[in-house]
């Protein structure tokens, strides 16, 4: 027998009765991201802050304390060293110098010369100035505004208005939660992890959109049913399907993080967190949201005469089979 078939169908959670629990922490998260973001900010990355970036591997694992005292002592400005990986692999982020690229020159190749023959191998040397990085920084936050306006409209367009913004609160729960990660663990924040949180959204939506279209259905076939009823029997309904497709997710993510390297380190670790919170805020925020939205019976029927079906509360219903 297929283990899948140990997991309920139709658990028969009651999420809509825990529903203010859920708004609570959603706050408290969102809350704490915020704060977090004004008071430690992000770890930017070279790609939005500007300066040089150096990725260098030495013979042999480095003594980190002399070569920090050898590169202050180069009067370059704030120099961070740190291990990437491997006790032989270190990353450099030295802060842009005055002046053009001919400076920025200078002052690769002295550090290239203070490090001397303990670098076996550059692996890569990189250089953003100022401007370009404010750019991307302007870029990076038009797109995330610009993408979940769009998924709001989609979905508007799809369902009905109060679908869209109950979708669009929820992606915005999990895009500030996202940041509010990379602000309390300092996991360097660059381009790559923009388009962490940029695929995020999608996921997110994902899921919620396959419960928005149970929630759809359930409202054309039981027309008498509570609505926090009819909206647990439609999370229930998804939700070995939502796990399931979450799991799986995350057992390539977490292989992807042990094995793929420093390189897409910050990539994956954002996604891991942003699959997790995502499906939360689809099942548990997204649709105990339509609550409070005024959402109507008649906006979905039109009226038009479906077979009504009522079941009493608390039932199952008789021989439905559950294409999830």
């Amino acid at each position: 027998m297929a283990l899948i078939r140990l997991l309920p169908i139709d658990p028969k959670l009651d999420f809509l009765g825990k529903r203010q629990l859920f708004m609570l922490f959603s706050a408290f998260l969102v809350l704490g991201s915020i704060g977090t973001f004004f008071v430690q900010g992000l770890n930017f990355g070279v790609d939005f802050r500007g300066g040089i970036l150096m990725e260098v591997e030495t013979g042999e694992p480095a003594d980190l304390g002399q070569l920090r005292a050898d590169l202050g002592d180069l009067d370059l400005g704030e120099i961070t060293l740190q291990e990437f990986g491997e006790p032989t692999v270190l990353l450099l982020n030295i802060s842009r110098q005055d002046g053009g690229d001919a400076d920025q020159r200078a002052a690769i190749e002295l550090v290239q010369q203070t490090l001397g023959e303990q670098v076996v191998e550059y692996r890569r040397t990189e250089f953003v100035g100022p401007k370009v990085g404010a750019e991307l920084r302007q870029a990076g936050i038009l797109a995330t505004v610009l993408a979940l306006g769009a998924i709001g409209i989609y979905i508007w367009l799809r369902f009905e208005w109060q679908f869209g913004l109950a979708a669009l609160v929820a992606l915005a729960h999990d895009v500030i939660a996202t940041i509010g990660f990379f602000a309390i663990t300092q996991i360097e924040f660059n381009l790559a992890t923009l388009a962490a949180v940029l695929t995020i959204a999608g996921y997110s939506i994902n899921d919620t959109v396959v419960v928005f279209d149970r929630v759809r259905e359930k409202l054309r076939k039981f027309k008498k049913m509570p609505m926090p009823e009819l909206l647990n029997l439609a999370i229930n309904k998804t939700l070995t399907r939502t796990l399931l497709t979450s799991v799986t997710t995350l057992l390539a993510l977490v292989a992807l993080s042990v094995f793929g390297g420093e390189v897409i380190r910050g990539f994956t670790m954002g996604l891991i967190w942003g699959v997790v919170i995502g499906t939360y805020s689809s099942v548990a925020l997204a649709v105990p949201l339509l609550l409070y939205m005024g959402l109507r019976r008649e906006q979905l029927t039109g009226g038009d005469g479906d077979e009504a079906q009522t079941l009493p509360k608390g039932a199952v219903e008789s021989g439905a089979k559950s294409p999830t």
